[in-house]
């Protein structure tokens, strides 16, 4: 594709950087076969190549962003199938992000969208914070049929239950069983030890059964994602600072082997740190180290000598990969053949490149379109009749656990099972 930056905008490394990546587009359009708003919309503008032409306008022009802009780019849920499509390599996710951050500086929301957009960024990275606001969604839900819509919809998907915290979140190191492997540093999270406690939990089984030591770094928190993918660059460089601080604190003292990571969402943020820290003298060299160590639980149980009990009955598993792990991390073969290995009967779901519509925040922010393809991916699940569904990645778990009964769980629960762990609550009904 043909730019025209001038060359005082080329000074600056992000618009150097988003010029790159537009002058590698080629208009091919293969793009528009697998980007899922397109499948809905049939609106070009709510393509990969679409939303490409409304990018290099906006930053070519070093103009403010106008209301078509801000929809077409709002609409995008940033799975990244494009990027696994594209035959050019264009790597739409750098660009998608540095276009959100010229929007969220230059173009002014209606009032409503800006609170409820700094409210999501703020409350959904702070647990404590998270929790009280969905007690208060609790008992405000009784009146949400007196509330705007938006509002009431949000209520809709608050959980109408919340596990207690964990004591496992907390900053600590838990030994491995028998000699030690490796040590590595788990990301906790934020959002997940609200919503689903189990996870880590059943991680740190995993991985202590398979040799490994796991340390819970103190200062070590939400990666930044969320405020990342909402143009807000501020908050989110800030939350991975105090990661790579955090981090980098435990490779010197007692070194580390990885940094794990059990939501693909927050994965693909931690792997792109080297290059969000690229420019700061102070930080690009211990961020790309984080970035070059930071790996998926898929990944490191593919490493370890994972040993399976066979304590799990062969249940039908229907394996969702996420957006954020295929497309994002290019994560694809290892999490299913866990699973077999485990003793599941692991089947993939036809699309499975479709995006479930979860993408951080966007089921809330565009509620309409991701219940669509919520939808279509619970019917794409319903057709090959699991008796459970398995995911890498909360959000999708949250998404489409709630418009299915059909039991999901983290694929890490099922492992930790069959490696003699637990069963999965939400499976007990299955096992009793």
């Amino acid at each position: 594709m043909q730019t025209h930056f001038l060359p005082e905008l080329l000074a600056d490394p992000d618009m150097a950087q988003s010029e790159k990546i537009l002058r590698a587009c080629v208009h091919c359009g293969f793009c528009l076969a697998t980007c899922p708003t397109y499948l809905l919309t049939g609106d070009e503008l709510d393509s990969p190549r679409g939303r490409i032409y409304l990018m290099k306008e906006m930053l070519e022009n070093n103009r403010p962003a106008d209301a078509r802009t801000v929809r077409h780019i709002d609409r995008c849920l940033s799975c990244l199938s494009c990027m696994t499509t594209c035959p050019s390599s264009v790597h739409y996710m750098h660009l998608v992000d540095h276009a959100r951050a010229h929007i969220e500086k230059s173009y002014e929301r209606p009032l409503s969208d800006r609170l409820l957009r700094s409210a999501l960024a703020r409350v959904l990275a702070r647990p404590s914070l998270f929790r009280s606001a969905l007690r208060a969604a609790a008992m405000a839900r009784p009146f949400a049929r007196f509330l705007p819509v938006r509002i009431a919809t949000l209520l809709a998907m608050a959980p109408k239950r919340l596990p207690a915290p964990s004591a496992v979140d907390r900053p600590q190191v838990f030994a491995s069983q028998g000699a030690r492997k490796m040590r590595v540093a788990l990301l906790n999270g934020c959002a997940q030890t609200v919503l689903d406690t189990a996870i880590n939990e059943a991680t740190i089984r995993l991985l202590t059964h398979h040799g490994v030591e796991v340390v819970v770094a103190p200062g070590a928190g939400c990666c930044g994602a969320l405020a990342h993918h909402l143009g807000k660059a501020k908050e989110s460089h800030e939350f991975a600072r105090r990661n790579i601080d955090a981090w980098t604190r435990e490779i010197e003292d007692e070194g580390l082997d990885r940094v794990v990571i059990n939501t693909s969402g927050c994965g693909v943020s931690v792997k792109d740190y080297g290059f969000m820290f690229r420019e700061d003298g102070a930080l690009g060299d211990k961020a790309a180290r984080i970035s070059a160590i930071a790996c998926d639980v898929s990944e490191i149980v593919s490493e370890i000598d994972f040993a399976p009990t066979g304590s799990a009955p062969r249940l039908r598993v229907a394996y969702h990969s996420a957006c954020s792990l295929q497309h994002g991390q290019k994560v694809t073969s290892a999490p299913m053949e866990l699973l077999s290995r485990a003793g599941f009967e692991v089947v993939p779901v036809p699309e499975g490149h479709i995006c479930c519509g979860s993408a951080g925040t966007y089921n809330l922010l565009q509620s309409e379109m991701a219940s669509a393809l919520r939808e279509r991916k619970i019917a794409n699940i319903r057709s090959v009749a699991p008796q459970v569904i398995a995911a890498g990645n909360l959000g999708c778990m949250v998404q489409i656990g709630g418009g299915t009964p059909i039991p999901i769980v983290h694929s890490v629960e099922l492992l930790d099972w069959a490696s003699g762990g637990p069963a999965p609550e939400a499976l007990r009904d299955l096992v009793e």
